[in-house]
This record gives C-alpha cells, sequence and structure tokens, in this order.
C-alpha cells in the first residue's frame, strides 16, 4: 500500500489513478489529519509526502515520521512545487529518500516509486563495524561511541554504511547520490558534502575516519568487521 499525502484534487487523483493502473495500490489524503488517522490502522510501503498541505507542512511531518522508530524506516518521497536548492537539502536531511519537483510526468514517477520500493525491500547487510569504540549495526540501525547513543539522520547513516561496506574504495559524489537518493541531482554534488561534513561533526573524534578524496569524492579505509 502507498499512501499519498496531497492537497491538491487533481494531482492527488491523478496519482492514484497512475499507480494503481501499474499494480501499485495507493491511498490518497488531502489533508495531515486523514493522513496520520490512516497511520493509526496501517502503515504503507511507501509514502508521498507534498510540502505545502493545510494543517502542517509536509517537512514537519517527515521529521515526525522520522522520530518514531515504527515510521523511520518507511520511504518517502516529497513532492512539491518548490524547486530550489535548499528545499531540496533541508527535505533529504530530515530523511526524505527521493524528491520530485512539480510539475512531474507519471512515468517518471512510477520509475522512482518501483526503484525506491526494490531499495527498501532488498535487505540490510547484517554485518556490524567497530572501530575502537564506535559501533555501527546496519541491521539495528544504530550507532554508539562508547555507550553514547549516535543520532544521525536516515541520508547520514546510509552514507555510513555505504562507506564502510566500500571500505578502501573511493565513492563518488556521483555514486553516492545515486546509490543513496536514487538518481543524480544535476549540478547539485554539494548535498554529499553537507551531508558529510554533518556526519563527521556528529561522529566527533571519529570523524576523521572518512577521508576527502580531492575533487573525486569519499573512503573509509582499513575498517576492522565483526560478524
Amino acid at each position: 500500500m502507498i499512501y499519498i499525502l496531497e492537497d491538491d484534487n487533481n494531482i492527488r487523483e491523478l496519482v492514484i489513478y497512475s499507480l494503481n493502473s501499474t499494480g501499485l495500490q495507493t491511498e490518497g489524503f488531502e489533508k495531515p489529519s486523514e493522513f496520520w488517522h490512516a497511520l493509526e490502522k496501517k502503515y504503507p510501503t511507501l509514502i508521498l509526502l507534498d510540502i505545502m498541505l493545510p494543517e502542517e507542512d509536509g517537512l514537519q511531518i517527515l521529521k515526525k515520521l522520522r522520530s518514531v522508530t515504527a515510521t523511520r524506516k518507511i520511504p518517502v518521497i516529497m513532492l512539491t512545487a518548490k524547486g530550489c536548492e535548499y528545499d531540496k537539502v533541508i527535505g533529504l536531511d530530515l530523511g526524505a529518500d527521493d524528491y520530485v519537483t512539480k510539475p512531474f510526468g507519471m512515468m517518471e514517477l512510477i520509475s522512482r516509486v518501483k526503484a525506491l520500493i526494490r531499495r527498501s525491500s532488498s535487505g540490510e547487510t547484517e554485518n556490524e563495524y567497530r572501530i575502537k569504540d564506535l559501533y555501527i549495526s546496519p541491521a539495528k540501525h544504530t550507532v554508539y561511541i562508547g555507550e553514547q547513543n549516535i543520532i544521525l539522520t536516515l541520508k547520514e547513516f546510509e552514507m555510513l554504511c555505504l562507506l564502510l561496506q566500500n571500505k578502501n574504495l573511493v565513492m563518488t559524489r556521483d555514486q553516492l547520490l545515486n546509490q543513496i537518493w536514487g538518481y543524480a541531482f544535476d549540478g547539485e554534488s554539494r548535498t554529499v558534502d553537507v551531508h558529510i561534513r554533518s556526519l563527521r561533526q556528529k561522529l566527533g573524534e571519529y570523524g576523521d575516519i572518512i577521508e576527502t578524496v580531492r575533487g573525486i569524492g569519499y573512503k573509509i579505509s582499513e575498517v576492522k568487521t565483526d560478524k
């Protein structure tokens, strides 16, 4: 089941019709209150979330979804008429998995929805990573330094795990964008740099495990892995 929260009736009905036509069962909501009520009864496989909404905006809704364990991992694609980089970075930093700017083509949207469902259902590695007092568990979605739980955004966590899974290999900015967000943001590779900078700050003394390869991207070297 896919949920779409969109106050524009024409867009909402068109998306519902298009997704249902491809076998993707979809339910739509005009107001956040309707969406929250439905969420109490059933969790969806994926959420399409508009930003400009009555009652409360989509970014606040996304923040709430990512703050609760039960809904933290539900894939979210943001739908918005706003196209500036700032809005995209804010949405992605709050944990959005993808971002579609209106007006968008239905075939493109369907393709992104299917790709995100495939990625989210592929499962996480069960490896656990330890670097001295730093502990990362992809399966448990946790990061600890000693006994301190380090709170990362979804994208920061995915980026850290991807670098760990490819230790000693340089990941380009385009590779990170494609593998984490699902497609390249033309001219917006700075999104990766913003997330790396925030990730390093949150990791504190362990922030320097993420090496910058000038002009190319980032890597993590010589990491001990516990299985």
